[in-house]
């Protein structure tokens, strides 16, 4: 009997990774559930065990490179890996923009995604069908007034995905590359907002139907259960009601 395929699901403890573990729990994936707040996956991984899949919590801060590569020790074979931890942080223009808030969006998004990537990679290609996915999104694509830092980061991350895929054709892994437009999360706007919850609002404000965790999931679920010679390279997914990250069509 062949064993339950993995898959690694980082910053899960909410939003677009804990809807992702929840999809690929369900697609017949053991699901690794990695973040820095333990409680949070422990108990997602209890509601997936209950549910009769298969699911493991491992606390990990994806900056901290000596955690990571102890976590990868962990596998010999991997079959998925969902670079999902990452953020951002303020919207002031370039002019005024906290350096300290640019490098922790590049160290999470970027650096975050590298670390993991790196120390899991001989996993995956020893898995003989290896999948990464990275999340970036619409950001990594284009630019827009006050969100320069997050767009810089990641517009990295979609490079390192466009990088990685060149350099590692012909072994058997493949690099996915997801970018979500406006999703609706319950920790996004806020935390890029410090907290603030009527700056967070009104992002979505008259915004019929913004995507939600889930509709990332799906996707992320679809693309992954592509069959094996099937590489979705960039899939950007975005609400009907926006155009663009500058054009948003709003009820108000």
């Amino acid at each position: 009997m062949a064993a339950t395929p993995i898959a690694v699901v980082t910053g899960a403890s909410s939003g677009i990774g804990a809807a992702t573990a929840r999809t690929l729990a369900a697609e017949g994936f053991r699901v690794v559930l990695t973040a820095r707040r333990k409680d949070r996956i422990e108990a997602l991984a209890a509601e997936l065990n209950e549910a009769g899949h298969q699911a493991t919590a491992y606390a990990l801060d994806v900056t901290d490179r000596a955690a990571v590569d102890e976590f990868a020790t962990a596998f010999r074979s991997l079959a998925v890996l969902v670079n999902n931890a990452g953020g951002a942080l303020g919207a002031d223009p370039v002019a005024t923009g906290d350096p300290a808030d640019w490098r922790q969006m590049y160290e999470t998004n970027v650096i975050g995604t590298l670390n993991v990537t790196q120390a899991l990679l001989p996993a995956l290609t020893a898995s003989g069908d290896g999948t990464i996915v990275i999340l970036s999104s619409t950001a990594a694509l284009s630019s827009y007034e006050g969100g320069g830092g997050y767009v810089a980061a990641k517009h990295g991350e979609h490079v390192l995905a466009e990088t990685l895929r060149l350099e590692i054709v012909g072994t058997p892994v493949r690099v996915i590359e997801v970018a979500p437009g406006m999703v609706r999360t319950e920790e996004f706007a806020t935390t890029r907002f410090r907290g603030d919850t009527e700056k967070a609002a009104k992002v979505y404000a008259g915004v019929d139907a913004p995507l939600t965790a889930e509709d990332v999931a799906d996707t992320i679920g679809w693309a992954v259960t592509r069959p094996s010679h099937v590489n979705i390279d960039l899939l950007v997914v975005r609400p009907r009601a926006q155009a663009s990250n500058t054009k948003v069509h709003r009820t108000l």
